[in-house]
């Protein structure tokens, strides 16, 4: 006689259990591999382009930055193996410590630049706001997937907004307007792939012009200045491109201010001078400071200069990899709040990959975005990887699911 425990369906979930926690199910390799590869690119550009700014120690930075991505891809592992499905009933505790996480940097943090956007530790300096990205996504991610059904109505898509809009501005006070921004990003890709109506959003884009029309023309012409006069010119450079260096350096006398055209020409000059293959260990425009924070800000102004179109093109084609491969684990998510979080995820790459690439060659405003993976800061490469552990887990979630429904079709 079999015994009960011998039943034929009963076997393909504890199977499948079984490897989740025996880890026969892999991570994704072609992310895995995508993450690698910027890692090394990463390491690579900066051995270059910061050699010389701590005299002696020529492998300061790069040694830094290979610290912050060995802890960023355990910490990726990590997450990996967490069910992420639990994290949606922690909603509130996640937006509160969101909240509370950057009111923290507020109140503590130290002063660089004029900003006050980090809180110094022994070994990094912690950026509330990077780690916010993935805290918000998770939030948002767990209060869409709750309100599924009434994603058509107004009310909920200005509570999403509210809840997106908080700490944003929040972060926007340090200043950092690219955080900022990135929140918002998050929040509009979640609406989308949450289930709002075209005239929702349609509206939303409607609003968002409105307010740049009202807080670049509108209210100057009113003599009421909502921002600072270097952040207008931060956000508004890129439109009045300039080629003449003597220009920008009186404007500079006369304001006081570092103009933001210099950066971007000199960027743009770095890329150029690179050609096709780059100039190697002959850059200038990098390696002599021409080109401020090459190392955040303006990293790609250093690929290019360094490898030319071919290194460009390569780190863009990793982030194409990287970018595709989120949007198949959101397509094969295992429940909604998978595929939120992948969205989530998707948006702050996307995001935040287009307008660094693009403040850099000129097309988009200096908003101080990083480029993920390859601009040096331990905050900004650990939270990418956290993000990305995220993406691991929904991807062996939705392995698992497979594996179990295949093998319950075969009895």
């Amino acid at each position: 006689m079999s015994s009960p425990a011998a039943s034929p369906i009963a076997a393909p979930k504890a199977s499948a259990a079984a490897s989740v926690r025996g880890l026969r199910l892999p991570l994704d390799p072609l992310l895995t591999i995508a993450a690698a590869g910027l890692a090394a690119c990463s390491l690579l550009t900066l051995r270059a382009a910061t050699r010389d700014l701590v005299p002696g120690q020529p492998h300061y930075y790069v040694d830094r930055q290979a610290t912050y991505l060995i802890v960023g891809l355990l910490l990726m592992v990590g997450v990996s193996l967490i069910d992420y499905s639990r994290l949606r009933h922690l909603m509130y505790v996640i937006y509160a410590a969101l909240i509370l996480s950057i009111l923290a940097v507020i109140g503590l943090g130290h002063e660089a630049k004029g900003s006050v956007r980090a809180i110094s530790l022994p070994l990094f300096s912690f950026q509330a706001s990077e780690l916010g990205k993935v805290l918000l996504i998770l939030a948002l991610s767990a209060f869409v997937a709750g309100r599924s059904r009434r994603m058509h109505e107004w009310g909920t898509t200005a509570r999403v907004l509210l809840v997106a809009l908080v700490p944003a501005l929040l972060v926007v006070v340090q200043p950092d307007l690219g955080s900022g921004l990135v929140y918002m990003a998050i929040a509009g890709m979640l609406l989308f792939v949450g289930g709002s109506s075209w005239r929702q959003l349609a509206g939303l884009l409607a609003l968002l012009l409105a307010t740049g029309a009202i807080a670049f023309v509108a209210a100057p012409a009113a003599g009421v200045h909502l921002l600072k006069p270097y952040q207008t010119e931060r956000l508004t450079s890129f439109l009045h491109p300039t080629s003449n260096l003597e220009e920008i350096k009186k404007q500079e006398a006369k304001t006081g201010e570092p103009d933001p055209a210099y950066q971007q020409l000199e960027s743009k000059i770095a890329i150029g001078s690179g050609q096709k293959t780059g100039r190697g260990t002959h850059s200038t425009q990098t390696e002599l400071k021409f080109v401020p924070e090459d190392q955040t800000d303006f990293v790609f102004a250093a690929v290019g200069e360094q490898y030319g179109f071919v290194g460009a093109a390569l780190v863009l084609s990793l982030y194409a990899l990287l970018i595709w491969r989120a949007l198949r684990i959101l397509t094969v998510a295992p429940d909604r709040f998978g595929s939120l979080i992948a969205a989530g995820v998707v948006a702050m790459l996307m995001f935040q990959v287009f307008v660094n690439v693009g403040m850099s060659i000129g097309i988009m405003p200096i908003t101080g975005v990083t480029l993920p993976l390859m601009s040096y800061g331990g905050s900004s490469v650990m939270t990418t990887l956290l993000a990305l552990g995220l993406l691991q887990s929904i991807y062996i979630r939705s392995r698992a699911s497979e594996a179990m429904k295949g093998r319950i079709f075969r009895y």
